[in-house]
């Protein structure tokens, strides 16, 4: 049955066969979109400052855009160095007035109160994340609300117990704390920033990125409700100099930013030789290492979930596979058959395992490194399934018999885009993985303990998964090595960025 995108929902199952022809058994599946009825979503978002909403001083607004129809959602204001000159001062008198003086238990109160409503709201939250970002309605809701909720859970039971996080140590706050997030994980990454910076007692002006702003303004709502003291979170919404205005304002204590390493070296100047506090969570190269040991199709799947589930986009994408060459072929084959059966389509659909690139501008990038590849000569595999003809969508790609020095391996593409390379002994894909400027994660594959430990020791990443990949928790850190970064997102550790040790 085709669907509003002109396509037609098929799943195979490739190991069930008819017993007398002994052909693969197919089954279509009728669309199953999530319903939007239910959302609201006004045609224009003013900026949130000091508890109210307040139009931009210059008066301009940009578009948000649904990246898989490319049809307008909503307005955005453009904040002026003006207006985060504004939403800084309020910020700085919430919390020299109000936030500073309440207690770690009435603080905690607070976000507790702001977890419970995006869980009574997360389907809500769910639709826009998907109809704003491009992402599968189904990573939406049962990934990016859930842990955002679980960020401020957690992070709601360390408010009064930070003495306890740092025994024997005395725990301050900063102060104002100016966040900036990307496009990839909106509604996520503001609660990786938001909710430990107010358990530690501090006020936040936050940017999300100018192509998904709408669930940070939808979690604007949110706060508002929930009833949080005016000027404690403030959320102002623009493009690269509204970032700039935030990290140059001399009245921030602390920059938190997430994003691309280029920008993430220029914030970095940017402060240097101020005394604010800086972490930087930036790009990645993740190497997945597939030993002949390993859980065959366990490991498929995971490297199937590890890159092409998230479009890539994700920092932490296990974008360079390598794998043992005794189990090389099978691999290679089994990643072929399961891309073939992956649905590109409507990130609206139940369905849709690929949804669409998040803008033109990123899937232009990722279109330019593929023609990279075979410009050097790489045997490149595209899925077969069938793309939509209208919005930004990419098929899973992989790239073969690729040299360790290419292009391809060397730089953040952020896109399902996969490299493949082969290795014989462990010490020489750890010489491989870690032949590169970033830093961020890593997944080992193998039944021996033995490796995984041998190896966690020696990858330079920041987070080793063992059989797996891609998972999240509020109580475990998140962060990089080189230029991936430096600080860490999550769990205790996640405290010490937002507080004087």
């Amino acid at each position: 049955m085709s669907d509003v995108f002109g396509l037609t929902s098929q799943i195979k199952i490739m190991s069930k066969k008819d017993t007398k022809q002994n052909e693969t058994v197919s089954w279509e599946l009728s669309p199953a979109p999530e319903s939007k009825g239910h959302i609201s979503l006004k045609p224009k978002y003013d900026l949130f400052i000091n508890g109210k909403w307040v139009k931009p001083s210059g008066g301009k607004y940009f578009d948000s855009i649904n990246p898989a129809t490319e049809e307008k959602l909503a307005e955005i204001a453009y904040a002026s160095e003006a207006d985060v000159d504004k939403a800084v001062k309020a910020a700085r008198e919430a919390y020299t007035n109000v936030w500073s003086k309440l207690s770690g238990r009435e603080r905690g109160k607070y976000i507790f109160r702001i977890a419970r409503l995006i869980q009574e709201r997360a389907r809500e939250f769910a639709v826009i994340e998907t109809l704003d970002g491009g992402k599968a309605i189904r990573e939406s809701r049962d990934v990016d609300v859930p842990l955002a909720a679980n960020h401020f859970f957690y992070y709601a039971g360390w408010a009064d117990k930070l003495e306890y996080a740092f025994p024997n140590r005395k725990v301050e706050s900063l102060g104002v704390a100016g966040q900036i997030i990307p496009w990839n994980f909106p509604l996520l990454m503001a609660a990786w920033k938001i909710a430990p910076a107010l358990a530690c007692g501090n006020t936040v002006v936050l940017k999300p990125a100018e192509t998904t702003s709408l669930t940070a303004l939808k979690l604007a709502e949110i706060i508002e409700e929930s009833g949080l003291p005016a000027g404690v979170v403030n959320i102002v919404t623009g493009y690269g100099d509204t970032g700039a205005a935030i990290v140059n304002h001399p009245d921030v204590n602390k920059v938190a930013f997430t994003g691309s390493t280029n920008v993430g070296k220029i914030i970095q100047r940017a402060v240097a030789g101020t005394n604010k506090k800086l972490t930087l969570e930036l790009g990645g190269k993740s190497a997945n290492i597939i030993f002949e040991d390993a859980p065959i199709d366990q490991a498929v799947e995971g490297i199937v979930n590890g890159i092409f589930f998230n479009q890539g986009h994700v920092c932490c994408a296990g974008s360079r596979l390598f794998v043992q060459e005794g189990v090389a072929d099978e691999v290679i084959q089994k990643l072929k058959d399961r891309m073939d059966h992956l649905y590109i389509g409507d990130p609206m659909d139940k369905n849709t395992d690929i949804g669409a690139i998040n803008s033109k501008e990123q899937f232009d990038t990722i279109r330019k490194y593929i023609k990279i590849g075979k410009a050097e000569g790489n045997e490149i595999y595209e899925s077969n399934c069938p793309v939509p003809s209208k919005g930004y969508f990419c098929r899973p790609t992989l790239i073969l018999d690729v040299a360790q020095s290419s292009t391809l391996v060397q730089e953040e593409i952020f896109g399902p885009v996969l490299t493949v390379q082969t290795f014989r002994t462990v010490d020489e894909v750890i010489q491989k993985a870690n032949n590169t400027p970033y830093g961020l994660a890593a997944g080992v594959w193998t039944d021996k303990g033995s490796k995984i430990f041998n190896l966690t020791t020696k990858l330079r990443a920041g987070v080793v998964w063992a059989n797996t990949y891609n998972r999240f928790d509020p109580v475990s850190p998140f962060g990089g090595y080189k230029e991936s970064g430096f600080g860490r997102e999550g769990g205790k550790h996640g405290l010490e960025a937002y507080l004087k040790i």
